[in-house]
């Protein structure tokens, strides 16, 4: 199953050099992205300074998982096992879990939580950079989609902890 579906979207890759381009930009570059937005918030307005923080710890907390599960457990990745297309080179580490793809929910589930219109473009560009790691052959769809659930209940959890404990309650 994982690999039919897998082949049914990178099949296509290498096929049409404006969508490959695309997909190599969200793959590789849309963090620079979310790294603008994120400084734009921080100078923007001192209220969205705790979306920011938030995110900050997110995104750590999320690289811990990485680091632990990548420790405990390898799955290969598809170009290991499988004649897939990739795009661009990978490492040759787990597939399992996308670390792109925790940090970009990670973020965005941050933002949209507070505010809908910029956290709405932001889990766009996650669920086209979740995508784009199929398309280019670096992951699985079940890697990216466990990434990604991931990522967003780590914001989750962040953010009803930091407003339970009242976190960020004073001048942010």
């Amino acid at each position: 199953m994982k690999s039919s579906f897998f082949k049914s979207i990178n099949r296509f890759s290498g096929r049409c050099t404006p969508i490959d381009f695309l997909m190599i930009f969200f793959s590789q570059k849309v963090r620079y992205v979310f790294l603008f937005f994120i400084m734009m918030m921080w100078f923007r307005n001192r209220a969205y300074r705790k979306i920011v923080y938030c995110a900050g710890i997110s995104s750590g907390i999320t690289l811990v998982i990485n680091f632990i599960v990548k420790l405990f457990y390898y799955k290969p990745r598809p170009f290991i096992n499988h004649r897939v297309g990739i795009l661009i080179p990978s490492k040759m580490d787990s597939s399992f879990p996308s670390k792109h793809t925790l940090l970009v929910f990670a973020v965005s589930t941050s933002i949209i939580l507070h505010q809908r219109a910029v956290g709405s473009i932001m889990w766009v560009l996650s669920l086209l950079t979740s995508f784009s790691r199929i398309w280019v052959g670096h992951h699985y769809p079940a890697d990216v989609i466990s990434s990604a659930l991931i990522g967003s209940m780590t914001s989750i959890i962040v953010d009803r902890a930091a407003r339970f404990y009242h976190f960020f309650s004073r001048d942010t």
